[in-house]
């Protein structure tokens, strides 16, 4: 008995065949649209982040389409008898559909939100916001450029359809569906090693395209003994994010009082040439101040804020200088070279020009980025001594450094951040410090541990010892003096309560 193929079951199977075709078609322009997404974000500075970051792009915004394609064009190869109605419907599906992924790749590129119930009241007010401003031309140029797109897709479509039995013959299927397999199974399973050692390159991109539910499989892995929850759960409270955009600062406005009979003097030499010998600096403190550049030592001194916030904090100007300046104190600040606070009125490379505003008194607020002999040269001035309450940053032989000051001090070390709010203090601003630094008031007791960061490596410095976290919540202790690692555990609270200070500037998006 010989079958014979009928009509409609060869009209289906060319429909199915060109609904292959259309659909990967529509994969490649939503994989181009989806583009947006992974230039709105900052890229992963680790090769296995961005070798996830492809294959979680590619696979999963061709899945959404195939997906797409299997609930809403497939069934219709079946149900529907008419090629062309098939084609109209297909066209207008995918229309919308790549229109839809457009709009939220602009929303996330503008918010970092995906459509969903929680951004429909920022939608609202968005469009609320456009109704008023678009003119009926602007809303009919929008609705053009729907039906050019509309057109394409139709025009895609019935090209598509002339050319099945010809694509059809390429035998392409195989590779191009391996393609994808590879980067689907690859993506998921990297994803799953990230969420388990809390990779923060991958995990940090969960939210990245839409509709993401990357795989995890922690319960399992701990059931065979791949993974100890304890200290993955440990890990997991103190992880961080070590890739700050947004920040607030201040946390909110800054009210306070200054005396203009009050004068601090800041002086940075980062030699390890020796004081002058005449100088009377009573206090030695030791300093952290480990920083990866001239450009955030600056900053640290300047923001009292730590290494993680500098990039964002770019086109910021410190309240340690705007503060005084708007209450009216004359505030002076030298540096041969100053990235931080350079866009203030009150940076200067005349240093003949800052020497005679400390040396006269002129000056309530000076800080200064001076070599040895600038140093010495102010220091060896006995009425600087006697106006300024001053601070000295200073290199020693052995590479580490010193705060010296003629101030009483109450601390038995500080950081590069402490010294913000030190002198803000000086100068008789009591505001909250938490408000604007990291750092504290060395004038007042209080801090029996120090965090700051390194790079993107958290570090709290405690009874002698330096415990540096990074970001996927691993911790080493040392030894601060000999820099030898130590077998002890570090304290989890401690630890939690250093990074939820150190996070508190971080802004949501």
């Amino acid at each position: 008995m010989i079958l014979t193929e009928t009509p409609r079951r060869k009209l289906v199977t060319q429909l199915v065949t060109w609904g292959h075709w259309f659909a990967l078609s529509n994969m490649i322009l939503a994989i181009a649209i989806a583009s947006v997404y992974i230039f709105s974000s900052p890229a992963p500075e680790t090769p296995l982040g961005l070798t996830y970051l492809l294959s979680n792009w590619i696979s999963h915004i061709g899945f959404l389409t195939f997906f797409g394609f299997i609930i809403l064009i497939l069934p219709l190869c079946y149900l529907v008898p008419s090629a062309r109605t098939v084609k109209a419907i297909s066209a207008v599906l995918a229309a919308v559909a790549l229109a839809v992924l457009g709009f939220d790749a602009l929303l996330y590129n503008k918010y970092a939100v995906h459509l969903s119930f929680s951004t429909a009241e920022l939608l609202r007010t968005e469009a609320n916001t456009a109704i008023s401003l678009f003119s009926w031309q602007r809303w009919a140029f929008f609705f053009l450029i729907f039906i050019f797109w509309l057109s394409a897709q139709l025009v895609l479509a019935n090209a598509l359809w002339k050319r099945v039995a010809r694509l059809q013959k390429r035998k392409l299927a195989l590779p191009i569906s391996s393609f994808f397999v590879v980067c689907f199974v690859s993506s998921h399973a990297l994803h799953i090693w990230a969420d388990a050692n809390l990779y923060h390159p991958i995990v940090q991109q969960d939210d990245l395209f839409p509709l993401s539910y990357p795989a995890t499989a922690k319960t399992l892995m701990s059931r065979y003994d791949l993974l100890d929850r304890d200290n993955y759960e440990q890990r997991l409270e103190l992880q961080f994010d070590d890739r700050i955009s947004l920040i607030n600062y201040p946390l909110s406005p800054l009210y306070c009082s200054v005396s203009a009979q009050k004068k601090v003097l800041l002086l940075v030499d980062n030699d390890v040439t020796k004081l002058a010998s005449q100088t009377k600096l009573r206090s030695k403190i030791p300093l952290y101040a480990d920083r990866s550049s001239m450009r955030d030592a600056q900053r640290g001194y300047l923001f009292g804020l730590p290494e993680l916030y500098h990039q964002v904090l770019s086109k910021k100007i410190p309240i340690l200088l705007d503060l005084p300046t708007a209450l009216g104190l004359q505030v002076g600040i030298y540096a041969s070279e100053l990235d931080a606070g350079k866009q203030t009125q009150q940076f200067s490379q005349d240093w003949s020009n800052f020497e005679q505003g400390v040396t006269s008194g002129n000056t309530n607020l000076a800080i200064g980025f001076v070599d040895s002999k600038q140093l010495n040269s102010l220091l060896l001035d006995p009425s600087v001594l006697q106006q300024y309450q001053v601070f000295v940053v200073k290199d020693s032989a052995s590479g580490e450094k010193y705060l010296y000051s003629n101030a009483e001090l109450h601390a038995d070390f500080a950081s590069s951040e402490d010294l913000a709010p030190t002198m803000l203090n000086m100068l008789g601003c009591n505001a909250p410090t938490q408000n604007y630094s990291t750092g504290r008031d060395l004038s007042n007791p209080g801090r029996d541990w120090l965090v700051t960061t390194q790079e993107r490596m958290v570090i709290v410095i405690q009874n002698n010892k330096r415990i540096e976290v990074s970001s996927n919540g691993n911790s080493k202790v040392y030894n601060l003096q000999t820099g030898e690692e130590l077998p002890d555990e570090a304290d989890t609270r401690l630890l939690s309560q250093a990074i939820k200070r150190l996070s508190s500037f971080a802004a949501k998006h």
